[in-house]
Parts: structure tokens; C-alpha cells; sequence
């Protein structure tokens, strides 16, 4: 776990001592070691501090900040012949075996020629960059899981794992690297090549019982391979139908599951949680705050998510404080159901577009709503638990799983423009597992809302006669004072 960054200085000067300046910015994501590497020459120091900016020269650099959570993470950049390599994230199904040296061994023969074939062929969250003679080469997993950004101003082309290292350059107008997109960076700038993307497949003619099962086990697989080299995992835990499917799954896997549920004191929520867990059998970490514990950790979680965007942060203050506490009890990893509402038609929402445009814009909006999860959800979710040192792992953010949920009839995940409930296919698989009723039959409510999050924040909002957007924005505008 850590954080990756790369330029290509557009003027043919010295690129590391921006990668430098980068590095610095992501310190939060990583200080075991730090790596800055050239097409030729790589160094490893274990204070950013100790970094040498002036030598080796070259206009192509990239660098890596590395938190060793588990044995096999291992200092980086590699070098190779002629290029040197940076790799954040981890392949699926997890082998215990290093995934930088498993990518590495790939590339080491042809590193322009294969680059393509890591984001065809491993399935995985993570985010590379590959130094070559005046150039830089990099990708993103098909779904972004892992966060990836670039952008480029008169002297700089670069990528990086959150914004704030691109804006540590002056690069202003930073975005989103596409998912299973390649990128060849040179001093002309950025030219993307789609690899392997979400697709919509074509629609199945298959009933509600079969495809409940095929789901589970679907799930059940891609709970394994996130887990297996893992003996205790946390679960970000609402007493709803995802989190308790995950839950169930990882439990059903063998292994050591803890839940975890947070919300502001008083919250109806809390004494439904407790019920789920007693009835799943599973140890919940349960904590409450305040609104004064909203108010202190705003500014921190808006320079996390880096927007100043009122929905996600009531939706990042509660992920902040689960990966808080997973941290503290020494879980590294964060098991979440971030993707079930867009596959198996969660949102509210979609019932306005079924009884506005019919069933075809129902099957289109979820397939963009997945699509373009990773700008929505994921780099949101990933950066605030990174700063904890806590990897979130999403098991319905699979390719089977995907692929399989996204040719699925609207029919099995809605029945009408008046279901209330949606999600059917997934409500038989906790069925199928066994799963209370008040758990299946439980309608969904985002966390902003169960939590009161979303509530805390408008009280303090009216403490200023302001709107929540524009107490938001304010807040942002003290964390990021040059922020447009």
C-alpha cells in the first residue's frame, strides 16, 4: 500500500525533483521507504527527507511512498532494463506472492509492448506507471478502484494517486484517470487507449431462482479471492441487506470477520445494528459521536476526498471513522458493499426513470452508474481509508460478478415503478443464505441518513446561515485556499 507518482517535465529539465515535491504531498499514504527512479537509475531512502533531487538527471521520472502492512510489500520503484517500474493496488485472486514482481516479470521483456496486457489479463485494483526513455507509460484496473489522477500545465505531464500532488506542481485542472485506459505520457502530452472497460453485455433470458444462485456463488468467489491471504478482515457495517451479504459471505469463507457500524448518538439505527450482528453472530465494533466530532474531522476528510462536494463527505465522515477503527484494531483490510445499489438497482432514483422512460433508460442509467462508480464512490472511499493504512476491498466490484449482474433482466432487480424494495435478485441471495427477514426485506437508506451525518452537518450549516453546500464549500476553501 502507498502512493505513486510520475512526470514527464515538458521542457526536457530535470523531472525528479517535481516527483520529490509529489511524494511529500502523499507522505500520509506511505512512510516505510521512498523510491524515485529514472529510466535508468533508481534510489531508495527511508525519509523523503533524504532524497536527492540533483542527480540522476532526466526529464522522466516516477516515485513511490510505500506502507508495509503486509510482508510481501517491498519498496519501490524496480528497475529494469531500460526502465524502472511502480505498482499500487493488488491482483486477484491474492497468491501471498508479491504482485509488483509478478507484473514485473511481465513487463521486464517488452515493457511498452506488454504494458496493455496487465489491465487485459490481471484482475485486481491498482494503478502502474512505467519509466522509458522520454516517455512514461501508465494504466488503471477496469473498474478504478485505485486511485489514479493527471494533468498537465506549460512545464509538467504527470499522474499521481490523489490530486494534491498534482496541484503541488501547479496543475490546475486535474482529472480522473479513465479505468482501463493505457496512457503513453510524453512532452505532447497525454494520448489514452481504451484496454479492457465496463461493457454492457447482452440481456439474459434466465429466471429468479437460477440466477439468485449463480449470484451467491459468484459472490461467494469473489469474497475468497479478496480475502485469502487474510486471517481477520473488518466489515464497513450498516445492518443493511449489502453489508450483511458480505458479511455473510466472508463468515461462510472461515475466516475471522468484525463488523464495524459508526453514527452520531441518539441514532434509531444503533439499536438495529446490534440486532443484525447478534443475529448474524458476528462481533460488532460499534461507536457513536458527536457533533462536535463531525465538526473536528470535516476539514480533514475534505483534504482527503479533495472536493468540496456535500453528499460524498457526509458519506466519507462515516468511512472515516470505520477505517479509524479497523485501524486500531489492527485490521488492514476494510470489506465494503460499494457497488450493489448501481448493479441490482438500489437507488431511488431509478423508479423516476422507469416511470419516465421505460425499462431500457432503467437498464442504461445503472450501467452508466457502474461505469462511472470509481469517480462517484471508489477514489472517494479508497483515499479516506488509505490515510488510515486500511485497504478497502469491494467483492461486488468483480468482473464475473459484474458482467453477470449487468446482463441480468431489469425485471429481477426491480419488479415495478412502484417497488419500494428494488434489489430483488440480491434480496434472494439472502434468502438463499438464510439471511432474518427484517434483514431481506429491509428497504434501503443510505449511510449519509442512517448514520445523521448528513443531519449533523446541516445543524452546523444553520449555526452560520448558510446552505449545506455553501458550508461545505467554506470549510473546503480553508483546507484548500487556492482551490477554484
Amino acid at each position: 500500500m502507498g502512493a505513486i507518482a510520475a512526470v514527464v517535465n515538458k521542457r526536457g529539465e530535470n523531472a525528479v525533483p517535481s516527483v520529490v515535491i509529489m511524494l511529500r504531498e502523499l507522505t500520509h499514504r506511505g512512510v516505510d521507504a521512498h523510491g524515485v527512479a529514472t529510466p535508468s537509475s533508481t534510489t531508495t531512502v527511508k525519509s523523503i527527507e533524504d532524497m536527492k533531487v540533483e542527480n540522476p538527471n532526466s526529464s522522466v521520472a516516477l516515485g513511490h511512498n510505500l506502507s508495509r502492512i503486509f510482508s510481501r510489500d517491498r519498496p519501490q520503484p524496480l528497475l529494469g532494463d531500460d526502465f524502472a517500474f511502480v505498482f499500487e493496488g493488488h491482483l486477484f485472486p491474492l497468491s501471498g506472492a508479491s504482485e509488483v514482481d509478478e507484473v514485473f516479470e511481465k513487463l521486464k521483456f517488452g515493457p511498452q509492448r506488454n504494458a496493455g496486457s496487465i489491465i487485459r489479463e490481471l484482475e485486481g485494483s491498482y494503478s502502474f506507471a512505467i519509466a522509458c526513455p522520454e516517455k512514461v507509460i501508465a494504466g488503471r484496473d477496469m473498474f478504478g478502484t485505485n486511485a489514479l489522477y493527471y494533468g498537465e500545465n506549460e512545464t509538467a505531464c504527470a499522474i499521481a494517486s490523489e490530486r494534491k500532488a498534482l496541484w503541488a506542481l501547479g496543475i490546475e485542472n486535474v482529472k480522473s484517470f479513465p479505468p482501463g485506459n493505457l496512457a503513453i505520457i510524453s512532452t505532447n502530452g497525454f494520448a489514452l487507449q481504451p484496454i479492457k472497460t465496463v461493457t454492457q453485455p447482452p440481456l439474459k433470458s434466465i429466471n429468479m431462482d437460477t440466477a439468485a444462485k449463480h449470484l451467491q456463488n459468484l459472490l461467494l468467489e469473489s469474497t475468497r479471492k479478496k480475502v485469502s491471504d487474510l486471517k481477520k478482515m473488518a466489515v464497513a457495517f450498516s445492518g443493511g441487506l449489502d453489508s450483511s451479504i458480505i458479511a455473510t459471505l466472508a463468515k461462510i469463507c472461515g475466516f475471522d470477520v468484525h463488523l464495524i457500524s459508526v453514527g452520531l448518538k441518539g441514532q434509531a439505527e444503533v439499536e438495529y445494528t446490534e440486532a443484525v450482528a447478534e443475529r448474524l453472530d458476528l462481533p460488532l465494533h460499534l461507536e457513536t459521536f458527536t457533533v462536535d466530532d463531525v465538526e473536528h474531522v470535516l476539514p480533514k476528510v475534505l483534504w482527503l476526498i479533495e472536493e468540496s462536494n456535500a453528499m460524498k463527505v457526509s458519506i466519507a465522515i462515516p468511512f472515516y471513522w470505520t477505517a479509524e477503527i479497523a485501524s486500531k484494531m489492527r485490521c488492514h483490510v476494510l470489506l465494503a458493499g460499494q457497488g450493489a445499489d448501481e448493479l441490482f438497482g438500489g437507488y431511488h432514483r431509478y423508479l423516476g426513470t422507469y416511470a419516465q422512460f421505460g425499462i431500457t433508460a432503467v437498464q442504461n442509467a445503472m450501467y452508466h452508474d457502474v461505469a462511472s462508480s470509481y469517480e462517484k464512490n471508489f477514489q472517494r472511499d479508497t483515499q479516506v481509508c488509505s490515510f488510515h493504512k486500511v485497504e478497502l476491498r469491494l467483492p461486488f466490484v468483480d468482473r464475473e460478478v459484474v458482467q453477470f449482474a449487468l446482463g441480468l433482466p431489469v425485471s429481477l432487480k426491480i419488479k415495478s415503478t412502484e417497488d419500494h424494495l428494488r434489489k430483488r435478485v440480491l434480496r434472494q441471495v439472502a434468502q438463499n443464505l438464510e439471511l432474518p427477514q427484517f434483514i431481506v426485506n429491509k428497504p434501503k437508506k443510505a449511510i449519509q441518513y442512517t448514520t445523521g451525518v448528513n443531519k449533523t452537518l446541516k445543524r452546523l450549516a444553520r449555526k452560520e446561515s448558510l446552505t449545506l453546500r455553501e458550508y461545505v464549500k467554506r470549510v473546503f476553501q480553508t483546507v484548500y485556499p487556492l482551490s477554484v
